[in-house]
C-alpha cells in the first residue's frame, strides 16, 4: 500500500527555479534610481526576491495574505502552558473581531488577513503518550493547507495560533536536528521555571515515545507536530507550484519550513524568514537551515505579527522601487 506522504513527498522535491531574469531586470531598473547602487541593502533583496519567486520583471504586492493556521494540541494536558486551550478558539474569534494584534497590523497595512480553524474542538494526540496524528490525517491537513491559498495571492505570509504549539514545534525540532526538549523549548506564552521545565520534560518523553518512528521529516511532523504546522506546510508547497513568495513567521511557523527543509532544502528556496523570535530555539533552528532573518525585535506572539511587519517592509520595498526617480528624470548627475 502506497504511503499516504507519497503524493507530498513528490510535490517537495518538484522545485520549479527562480527566475534569474526577471532578478536582472529589477537590478537593471535599481541602478537608474536616484541613490548610491547597493544602498537600500536589504530592501534592495527583497524586491528581487519577490521578482525571482513570481518570475515577474515588475514584481507585485496587489493581493498579500496573511494566512493564520489555529490548531488544539493534546499535550497542554502536562501543564506546558500559562493559558488554557479554550483560548485558542477565542483568539480566533478575536482576530475575526479585529481585535488582536496582527488583525490591526493587517488593517492598517491593507494585507489580507485569512484565518484557517483546523478542528479546534478536537485536540491532536498528547504527544508524550500517543502520536499527534495518523499518517492520513497528517497527510489531508497538508493538503487542506495547499488549498488554502487558492485565492492565489501575491505574497503569502504564514503564521499560526495554537496553545502548546511551542512544544510541538520544539520537539519537531529536537527530532530534526538533535538536542534534547531543554535544548529547544522556550517560555512561549510565559511560563514561570516550573512550566519551562515541564515542556522540557514532555519534549524528552515524546522523543522516547517515538524515537522508533522518526526516520523521516513527515514522520516526524505526523508524531510529533500540529494540524496548524501541517497545514502551513501545505502551503508552503502549493505556493511555489503556484509561483507565490513565502514569509514565514516565527519559531512555530518555521518548524513548517524545517520538516520541508529537512526534506528537500531546495524546497523553501522561495521563503524568506520575518524575524528571530525571542524563543532562544528559534535562532538555533534558522542557523540549522542557514537562513537569516530579516528582523530582530525581540517578538514571540506569534499570529503572524512578524512575518506581516516583514510583509509591509516588503511593501515598502517595492513602493520605493516602482516609484522612485531615476537619474535622467530628476536631472540628478549618476557618479561619474
Amino acid at each position: 500500500m502506497a504511503s499516504p506522504f507519497a503524493d507530498i513527498v513528490d510535490l517537495l522535491n518538484i522545485t520549479p527555479p527562480g527566475d534569474e531574469f526577471a532578478v536582472e531586470r529589477v537590478k537593471e531598473r535599481d541602478r537608474k534610481l536616484t541613490k548610491p547602487p547597493g544602498s537600500l541593502g536589504e530592501l534592495e533583496r527583497l524586491v528581487e526576491f519577490l521578482a525571482r519567486w513570481q518570475g515577474k520583471a515588475k514584481p507585485t504586492m496587489d493581493s498579500p495574505m496573511v494566512a493564520i493556521f489555529a490548531g488544539n494540541h493534546g499535550v497542554t494536558e502536562q501543564g506546558v502552558s500559562a493559558f488554557p486551550r479554550a483560548v485558542t478558539a477565542q483568539m480566533v474569534a478575536n482576530f475575526t473581531a479585529g481585535g488582536a494584534a496582527i488583525s490591526q497590523i493587517c488593517q492598517l497595512h491593507e494585507l489580507n488577513l485569512r484565518v484557517f480553524e483546523l478542528a479546534l474542538e478536537v485536540p491532536t494526540g498528547d504527544i508524550t503518550r500517543a502520536a499527534a496524528m495518523d499518517d492520513r490525517m497528517c497527510a489531508a491537513t497538508v493538503a487542506y493547507g495547499m488549498e488554502a491559498i487558492a485565492g492565489k495571492p501575491d505574497v503569502i505570509a504564514i503564521g499560526e495560533m495554537g496553545i502548546g504549539n511551542t512544544t510541538v514545534a520544539a520537539a519537531i525540532y529536537a527530532a530534526l536536528f538533535g538536542g534534547t526538549g531543554a535544548d529547544w523549548v522556550g517560555r512561549g506564552t510565559g511560563v514561570d521555571d516550573a512550566g519551562l521545565k515541564r515542556k522540557a520534560d514532555a519534549v524528552d518523553r515524546a522523543l522516547a515515545r517515538h524515537a522508533g518512528e522518526l526516520g523521516d521529516p513527515l514522520a516526524v511532523l505526523a508524531r510529533l507536530g500540529g494540524r496548524e504546522i501541517a497545514a502551513m506546510l501545505g502551503a508552503i508547497i502549493a505556493a511555489r507550484a503556484q509561483k507565490t513568495p513565502v514569509i514565514v513567521d516565527g519559531f512555530v511557523a518555521t518548524a513548517a519550513a524545517a520538516v520541508a527543509h529537512a526534506a528537500n532544502p531546495a524546497s523553501i528556496d522561495h521563503c524568506v524568514f520575518a524575524h528571530t523570535s525571542a524563543e532562544h530555539g528559534h535562532a538555533r533552528a534558522l542557523a540549522a537551515m542557514g537562513k537569516t532573518p530579516l528582523l530582530d525585535l525581540g517578538m514571540r506572539l506569534g499570529e503572524g505579527t512578524g512575518a506581516a511587519l516583514a510583509m509591509v517592509l516588503a511593501k515598502t520595498a517595492l513602493h520605493l522601487h516602482r516609484n522612485m526617480a531615476t537619474f535622467e528624470s530628476a536631472g540628478v548627475s549618476d557618479k561619474s
